[in-house]
């Protein structure tokens, strides 16, 4: 069963919470007001809303629950800011805009080890298995790499997908996060070399026969 640690300063959006929770089968252990109160040794899984705390000070408090159970974080949009978090130590992140199938999804998610991603416009959530080795990219994110092992510049590649250039930064951020930091050389090196971009800095740079194999490979996957 999954227990979970909620820290909300909302009332109103707790009581909804805890309801929603009871009613999926999932246990409240403990609900919290304050980062400053700690988490419950019961749970198996947190959720924090972003509301809760006070930015960028508390961060802190996200990396300290993380070390002991998966932190599901509870934003107010689709979050550009989920880096922030992920870096933080969250093994989630879900906007609370999103129904409440989608956030029960998401605590299950993480609760199995998994990472997630808020929703892309509109889109589900993205969940990443924890278990399975490399590298995970969701199709968009593959298309925006392709692009840029093509040398093709945010603004070229928001053109080439009709979304904006913003969207692109975020995807590239994304990236970056998933592929362990690294320059745009470095994230292509590590798409390549299967690795994440931190350990493939001291790597071998790809041969031009790699390099296309890449862009047809990410080319097939994105049809």
């Amino acid at each position: 069963m999954v227990r979970t640690d909620i820290l909300v300063n909302s009332p109103i959006f707790l009581i909804g919470l805890v309801h929603t929770l009871t009613k999926a089968g999932i246990k409240v252990v403990a609900m919290r007001t304050s980062p400053t109160v700690d988490a419950s040794c019961l749970a198996n899984a947190a959720l924090i809303d972003v509301d809760a705390l006070r930015l960028p000070d508390d961060l802190e408090h996200i990396t300290e629950v993380a070390k002991s159970v998966p932190v599901l974080v509870l934003s107010n949009s689709d979050c550009i800011e989920a880096e922030m978090y992920m870096r933080a130590g969250a093994s989630g992140v879900v906007s609370k805009l999103e129904s409440c199938e989608v956030i029960i999804g998401a605590i299950r998610a993480v609760t199995s080890g998994s990472r997630v991603w808020p929703a892309e416009s509109g889109g589900e959530p993205t969940a990443l298995h924890a278990d399975t080795s490399g590298y995970h990219l969701s199709k968009r994110e593959e298309q925006v790499l392709r692009h840029i092992s093509r040398g093709l510049t945010h603004g070229q590649i928001a053109t080439r997908l009709g979304i904006s250039s913003h969207t692109v930064d975020t995807y590239v951020k994304r990236i970056r996060v998933k592929l362990g930091g690294g320059n745009k050389a470095e994230l292509t090196r590590a798409a390549l070399l299967g690795r994440p971009a931190a350990e493939s800095r001291n790597t071998r740079l790809p041969k031009q026969s790699e390099t296309v194999s890449l862009i047809r490979r990410l080319h097939d996957a994105a049809r």
